[in-house]
């Protein structure tokens, strides 16, 4: 038992190490990927500043604030995913299942279709994309309330109202689509598909803010994770304070992937899949399961970004298609091979 616990800790150490080689080297190739090809060593010296040229402007100014936005949204959207899968206790849970992700689709379908998409808020935000984090943030509280009573909150009852919640946002949204016209219906299609195109400073200045405040704050929620995997039972038992855990997590999700959807639209997947992939390597220890997640979850869009900057260049294909891409086939062999790595779900 021992031996399987310092193995598997070794184990976790040589992943995290390796995902923090990844990271970097894979935006430097992102940098370097797009229309305009650039080598590495080309790429390396417009990011120091040694080349003024075309390269200099293309890597400084178009392509890194978009590289270090897709880093810190896949970062945040796959920390929230092993959260709320400890949360629920399900390697198959994924964020949208608190209503986030429907309830900021309607917010950003509403302002689309009163024609508020042009219009600019906060930061250089568009109306809609405040609308879809207010929208996200509305859904979470109504689920919350449905789940809360006078005994707590209830997991199950939660899960229950998301679904619920999730459904009915679907059903006004479609409704919303089948009175619009094509113009409006193509604006909410694409937005839902997600992508980075429109990433500018102002918009990496929100997401590092937010996002970067999710992502410090999650690991400090590791250890009653690790509890309530036992049960909220034995976690009050062992001095967890489990409703205050569930709302602050709950809390801290909402703001991470209510923000991830208002600046690049949905982009689903990276929450659910990367989450569950470090789970079956590394265990379900979230000291580390947390901040492997978040660093494979940014390796994850950033890769999905530069491929959708790639394949049918000049032409770019919403990220959301190619996160699906990518990770539903290596999803599929890991499901099918989940016994080489000791999980049974």
């Amino acid at each position: 038992m021992i031996t399987n616990v310092i193995h598997r800790r070794r184990r976790a150490q040589r992943l995290l190490l390796l995902l923090v080689i990844m990271l970097p080297l894979t935006m430097l190739l992102a940098l370097g990927s797009g229309a305009v090809k650039i080598a590495p060593g080309d790429t390396l010296s417009a990011l120091l500043g040694a080349d003024r040229g075309q390269a200099s402007l293309i890597v400084q100014q178009i392509r890194l604030p978009r590289v270090l936005l897709a880093a810190i949204i896949g970062a945040t959207l796959a920390m929230s995913g092993a959260a709320m899968q400890g949360l629920f206790r399900n390697p198959l849970a994924d964020p949208s299942l608190i209503g986030v992700t429907a309830g900021a689709s309607l917010g950003a379908s509403l302002l689309i279709v009163a024609g508020g998409s042009s219009l600019t808020g906060f930061m250089g935000l568009s109306l809609v994309s405040l609308a879809a984090f207010v929208g996200g943030v509305l859904a979470v509280l109504l689920v919350y309330r449905l789940a809360s009573s006078d005994n707590g909150t209830s997991v199950a009852t939660m899960l229950l109202a998301g679904i619920a919640i999730t459904a009915l946002a679907g059903a006004a949204g479609s409704l919303l689509e089948f009175f619009t016209d094509n113009e409006r219906l193509r604006q909410i299609s694409l937005w839902k598909m997600g992508g980075l195109d429109g990433a500018t400073l102002p918009r990496l200045l929100l997401a590092t803010v937010v996002a970067g405040s999710v992502l410090l704050v999650l690991p400090r929620y590791a250890l009653p994770l690790n509890t309530l995997l036992l049960g909220e039972s034995e976690a009050r038992h062992l001095g967890i304070a489990v409703n205050r855990t569930k709302l602050a997590l709950i809390t801290w999700v909402a703001i991470g992937v209510g923000t991830s959807v208002a600046l690049v639209g949905t982009i689903a997947f990276v929450g659910l899949v990367v989450p569950h992939i470090v789970r079956l390597l590394i265990g379900p220890d979230h000291r580390t399961l947390l901040p492997a997640s978040a660093l494979g979850g940014a390796i994850l869009l950033v890769c999905a970004d530069a491929l959708s900057r790639t394949l049918l260049a000049p032409t770019e294909l919403p990220v959301g298609i190619i996160t699906a891409l990518i990770g539903v086939p290596f999803f599929i062999s890991l499901l099918r091979q989940r016994h080489h790595y000791g999980m049974q779900t």
